[in-house]
């Protein structure tokens, strides 16, 4: 590492407490605690990112809880997957990836 560059922080699990999400790192210890009503409904988490769905949008988030992007669910479809740095989704025919920042890495058929 880098001196003067910090450690990303990564996450290891999310907890949902009621109203309230608690992001933990791979030592047990809690990095943030998020509502609900702020990020949504979380799908799926890599280890330096989650992504949430609140209405019709996907949203990625860091482990703090600071957001990343906005997505059109209508534009990304279901999210089937996160792992790493990128999510997958289910577009009718078509499964997407993407990165955590919402970049298109590649589409292929999903047949």
């Amino acid at each position: 590492m880098v001196l003067g560059m910090q450690a990303q922080k990564q996450i290891s699990y999310i907890k949902n407490d009621g109203a309230w999400y608690q992001v933990y790192d791979e030592s047990g210890k809690k990095i943030a605690t998020l509502s609900k009503q702020s990020v949504g409904e979380v799908v799926g988490w890599g280890s330096e990112f989650f992504v949430s769905l609140d209405g019709n949008w996907y949203k990625t988030y860091d482990a703090t809880g600071k957001k990343i992007s906005t997505l059109s669910k209508m534009q990304v479809g279901e999210v089937i997957g996160v792992s790493g740095n990128t999510f997958t989704s289910k577009d009718g025919y078509w499964i997407k990836i993407y990165d955590k920042t919402g970049k298109k890495i590649d589409t292929h058929s999903a047949q």
